[in-house]
């Protein structure tokens, strides 16, 4: 989580320029670290990371209700649907607004006033979680629309799903409770079969895996469910391209925008997997050894390659980041970069609160 919230905060500048612009602006490298965005602030998060924490929310309250007497969790999906209309009072007001007796309105995140912030929210978000009276739906997927938004697959699915792969479910299981969650906003299969195999990513991530690994166990999760074909056939690309030689924003940009659910996971997966290029050193005149800039390491080589291109550059990078931070942990994220998030104390705390009740305890049947 930590690890998604530095890859939106590089990407949050510059997620509406295209790759000229970026190096127009920056330099031929682009974007080498964080940088301020149009109002001269540096280090803030968007909808993605907002987003994502109240999915966390959500699933803390599943594993709070499964300690009752009768073990059940209850509705999952129902109650990250109440967190993200906690989410979605931080959009519509500029304070915390009055609890209610629904029960939508209560929970830790919606006291952070930082959250309260129009940050490019998606419009299939909004007008998703504005819809009243939908039958939500759980289960195994289907491959048919949901009943939101059932044409739209935008990355708004994705981008928050981190968490369900965190919860101690088996893949499978994560895959299905995120596919089922991205259908309260987003019905298009490819929209939640995307995020569904995130969290399925992830999940792979936590156990031990490899990221080619998690990669080729997702595929396989996949081909179990009819329609997988756009986000398999992205997720195949992204493995062929990174074994294509070095990486590059132009083959970054040959996947795609990231505005859609399965381009933003196959640039995210891509520059998390691909080889990229070390830093060159040279010799100045008094023999010491000089750099254009500041040396990367390959996880900051992965997080640059994530936001540097034309599209929706701080999901890509927030998508990015969760899978380095599942697959590093949050001593290998660049501290210079983490230390300026936004949030960042809120982020880990409540990472640390799932991490905390999924681990070691057993994984408990909740009722999704």
């Amino acid at each position: 989580m930590l690890g998604g919230a530095v890859g939106d905060a590089l990407g949050n500048p510059v997620e509406f320029l295209s790759l000229d612009a970026i190096r127009a602006e920056y330099g031929a490298a682009g974007v080498t670290g964080l940088v301020p965005d149009p109002e001269g602030v540096t280090g803030r998060v968007t909808d993605d990371t907002q987003m994502t924490l109240f999915t966390a929310e959500g699933l803390l309250l599943g594993y709070a209700r499964s300690k009752e007497a009768d073990g059940s969790g209850g509705d999952g999906t129902a109650l990250v649907r109440e967190a993200y209309l906690r989410w979605l009072d931080t959009q519509d007001h500029a304070a915390p607004p009055p609890a209610d007796a629904a029960g939508h309105r209560h929970g830790w995140l919606r006291e952070e006033r930082w959250l309260y912030a129009r940050r490019a929210p998606g419009n299939a978000c909004l007008s998703g979680l504005r819809s009243t009276h939908v039958p939500l739906r759980g289960g195994r997927p289907d491959g048919t629309p949901g009943p939101v938004n059932p044409h739209s697959k935008g990355c708004g699915t994705v981008m928050r799903s981190a968490p369900f792969g965190l919860t101690g479910l088996a893949p499978e299981a994560a895959f299905e409770l995120a596919a089922a969650c991205a259908q309260i906003t987003h019905g298009h299969p490819t929209g939640y079969y995307a995020a569904g195999a995130f969290a399925a990513l992830v999940g792979h991530l936590v156990q031990g895996d490899s990221l080619e690994a998690a990669v080729l166990r997702t595929l396989h999760l996949l081909s179990r469910y009819e329609g997988h074909q756009e986000t398999t056939a992205a997720l195949r690309a992204a493995l062929d391209l990174a074994a294509d030689g070095e990486a590059t924003p132009e083959k970054v940009e040959s996947l795609g925008a990231g505005w859609v659910a399965e381009e933003a996971l196959s640039i995210a997966v891509y520059a998390a997997l691909a080889p990229t290029r070390p830093q060159v050193f040279h010799v100045d005149q008094h023999g010491r050894h000089c750099h254009p800039n500041p040396p990367r390491t390959q996880v900051e080589a992965a997080f640059l390659l994530s936001v540097n291109h034309s599209g929706d550059s701080d999901s890509t990078g927030s998508l990015c980041g969760n899978l380095l931070g599942a697959l590093h942990g949050d001593v290998r994220l660049p501290h210079a970069w983490l230390s300026r998030v936004e949030g960042r104390a809120v982020i880990a705390a409540l990472a640390d609160d799932l991490a905390a009740e999924v681990h070691p305890c057993e994984p408990r049947s909740w009722n999704y």
